[in-house]
């Protein structure tokens, strides 16, 4: 780590949130790919198992940060948002507000680094942008076309 110090039980504290986070990401978006039916199932099922795919990797990075803090990785799982509604819209507002919690959980991540660790910087931001992109993919497929 260079730069400034670190406040290293807090950053320890956020990325295992961010880590129950993306868990939680695989668990819910592997649970919404089983319930999604109707013409539009194979494209949809598709896009919500690459985020669960890609929630896992996240949770993987992540992982790997908190042991080179000498930490523990969290074991716990976020919270798991299902309304238990199945229409594809409900589906894609909970992913939606679960996109917008993990925005959130990566900035806390670099308000803390920046300025004190590039590489938790550049993660921090990498994760923020991919994050947003999800977020703006949900809400176009809210949209009502026209």
């Amino acid at each position: 780590m260079s730069g400034q110090s670190i406040d290293t039980a807090t950053v320890v504290a956020t990325l295992n949130r961010i880590l129950e986070l993306e868990l939680a990401g695989v668990v819910r978006y592997t649970h919404y790919s089983f319930m999604v039916f109707g013409f539009h199932r194979i494209p949809i099922v598709k896009w919500l198992r690459e985020q669960a795919e890609e929630s896992l990797l996240h949770a993987q990075a992540t992982g790997e940060l908190v042991t080179r803090f000498g930490a523990e990785p969290s074991l716990g799982v976020g919270k798991l948002l299902d309304s238990v509604k199945h229409d594809l819209g409900d589906i894609l507002r909970e992913s939606l507000e679960h996109e917008r919690a993990a925005i959130a959980a990566y900035r806390d991540l670099l308000n803390l680094v920046e300025g004190r660790s590039v590489q938790l910087e550049e993660f921090a931001r990498a994760q923020i942008a991919e994050e947003e992109q999800h977020a703006d993919e949900v809400e176009k497929m809210l949209r009502r076309p026209g």
